[in-house]
């Protein structure tokens, strides 16, 4: 989800590949959501290899649910969509319900910084974390200090920001690109990173 002035946002996205491939995601009436564009899309998953079979994904600002949804559809074996909006969090779980996605996707509508507590708590671990939160609120840097203890060893970031990103220490940068506004990246956790411990306050 990107959150930002700009042209009109779309009416519908839709997944570019997988088991639902071409099916229609409603983009809802939430203010100033924009979805991550298909090409961009399309280029983050051909970094990652086309299929995700048995990784386990977090989509840490899930809007439309495009890319989070987007990994279940290429055979991810665990989704967890996060989202605070409860307008974009309804058309989640209506998407979810249509998809019968569930249970290897599920939303949790709330806080990022919350659901990020209540995920460790529960010892929760995933190979790739999806970072596409509002632009111009550091969200970026807010949550990446907190993001080692949710990764597996080696596991992977992806982030998209208002300009182009350095990672930061415990991480390596992989991929790059750029598409009108959007900055994207891909990251990697270096192992002794994965293994840090707690919540950082």
């Amino acid at each position: 989800m990107v959150l930002s002035a700009g042209p009109a946002r779309p009416a519908r996205v839709r997944i570019i590949g997988g088991r639902w491939r071409r099916t229609l995601l409603p983009v809802a009436d939430a203010p100033g959501l924009r979805p991550t564009p298909d090409r961009v899309r399309e280029t983050l998953f051909n970094w990652l290899g086309q299929s995700l079979d048995g990784w386990s994904c977090l989509d840490l600002f899930a809007g439309t649910g495009a890319l989070g949804l987007e990994a279940a559809s290429r055979a991810a074996e665990r989704v967890v969509l996060v989202e605070s909006n409860r307008t974009a969090a309804a058309a989640l779980r209506t998407a979810i319900d249509r998809l019968k996605a569930a249970p290897s996707a599920s939303l949790i509508e709330g806080d990022a910084m919350t659901a990020m507590a209540a995920l460790l708590e529960r010892g929760e671990r995933f190979d790739l974390i999806l970072l596409d939160p509002p632009f111009r609120q550091a969200w970026v840097e807010r949550v990446m200090p907190r993001l080692p203890a949710l990764l597996k060893a080696y596991g992977l970031v992806y982030v998209e920001a208002e300009c182009a990103l350095m990672p930061p220490e415990g991480f390596e940068s992989l991929r790059t690109g750029r598409a009108g506004e959007v900055h994207y990246h891909l990251w990697r956790c270096l192992a002794e990173a994965a293994h840090a411990g707690g919540l950082t306050s």
